[in-house]
């Protein structure tokens, strides 16, 4: 199948809708802890949704993981746990920043970091993309992507200036910036490997086109092992939580010290915002199969798309309420920034198909 960029970039959008999205379901969950939501969540997102995915949209999955060689498995999996750990301190990161800004300084790291080492590791990175003009292009969008995330961090620290603790705490309550920060930094590096996760799974899809999977569904049995690997990451954290904070009765009970726990309500968001995230990487897979030999552009308008949208309900969730008409001006134009980016990246990928 060629390659089309601007559908690539489509499929990239619809899955930063998804992932901007999905914290969305979680703030309709009464009386739970953070913990046990977010490992309800997480066997929606990371177990049961890449089987059933893959299972109806890729041919023979459990085949193809059996075929796959051993090594191939392991550093799908071993990417995949050390991508947990960004995954579950992203979830930190929205409770001590919001929205907003927490997801623009995690993906700010990684952009950076998953966009470009997988080419630097593959040793492409001279001969591919700073010797192409297409390559070039593409890199261009890189920065203009990171000064967007630069603009998103400024927009987020005028914010911080201007609001009282107790604004702040009003909607986001636990607000704390120093933890925050530490927090993000940890997460966007981490985070960036579930990049090379989807790169080391590469024989995963020419083993499932061999099978007869469609070149726009190969990349989902990659994420079986992947996203196994941040289960477990997540499932070890949250069941040490679950002991250590005693709440580990919150997955039955149907009482607490608040009052009823809507039992049915909290799995039901729980689910809703574990399948949304899926789909992020759902769509990923799709986008990636559309850039030609410049897939790595892919992570780049990931992280551009994600931040437009959460920043978008970051608005409409009111995390801005209070703010100056300065400081919503450098969100608009961060929001604005990345939109470029997303069109040079796409703009490169197209240069590519030219000369390909």
């Amino acid at each position: 199948m060629n390659s089309n960029p601007l559908l690539g970039v489509i499929f990239h959008w619809l899955g930063g809708l998804a992932s901007g999205s999905f914290y969305v379901p979680f703030r309709a969950v009464k009386r739970w802890s953070w913990e046990t939501y977010w490992l309800v969540g997480g066997f929606f997102s990371w177990i049961i949704a890449p089987w059933v995915m893959g299972t109806l949209m890729a041919h023979d999955v459990m085949w193809v993981l059996r075929q796959t060689p051993f090594m191939t498995l392991f550093w799908c999996y071993f990417w995949g746990v050390l991508w947990g750990f960004g995954g579950l301190t992203f979830g930190l990161t929205m409770r001590y920043l919001g929205m907003s800004l927490g997801m623009a300084m995690v993906l700010g790291y990684c952009a950076a970091f998953g966009t470009l080492m997988p080419p630097i590791f593959d040793g492409i990175f001279v001969s591919s993309v700073l010797g192409t003009v297409s390559g070039r292009v593409i890199l261009l969008g890189v920065g203009v992507c990171m000064a967007g995330i630069a603009f998103a961090g400024k927009a987020g620290r005028s914010k911080e200036g201007e609001m009282s603790p107790e604004q702040k705490k009003e909607v986001i309550k636990e607000f704390n910036l120093k933890k925050g920060v530490a927090v993000a930094t940890f997460s966007g590096v981490m985070s960036a490997c579930f990049s090379y996760g989807l790169r080391a799974g590469d024989p995963i899809k020419e083993i499932a086109l061999a099978h007869g999977t469609t070149t726009l569904w190969q990349g989902l049995p990659v994420l079986v092992p992947v996203l196994l690997g941040g289960f477990t990451t997540n499932f070890i954290w949250c069941l040490i939580l679950n002991i250590r904070n005693k709440s580990g009765h919150e997955y039955l009970a149907p009482e607490s010290k608040e009052g009823a726990v809507p039992l049915a309500s909290n799995y039901f968001f729980s689910a809703l915002a574990g399948t949304t995230w899926y789909f992020q990487f759902f769509f990923y897979t799709m986008g990636e199969t559309q850039m030609g030999k410049y897939k790595f552009s892919s992570w780049t308008l990931h992280m551009a798309s994600i931040i437009i949208f959460s920043s978008l309900w970051g608005i409409a969730l009111h995390e801005w309420r209070g703010a100056s008409v300065r400081t919503k001006r450098w969100l608009f134009v961060s929001i604005a920034v990345l939109i470029l980016s997303t069109m040079v990246v796409g703009y490169g990928n197209y240069l590519g198909t030219l000369t390909s």
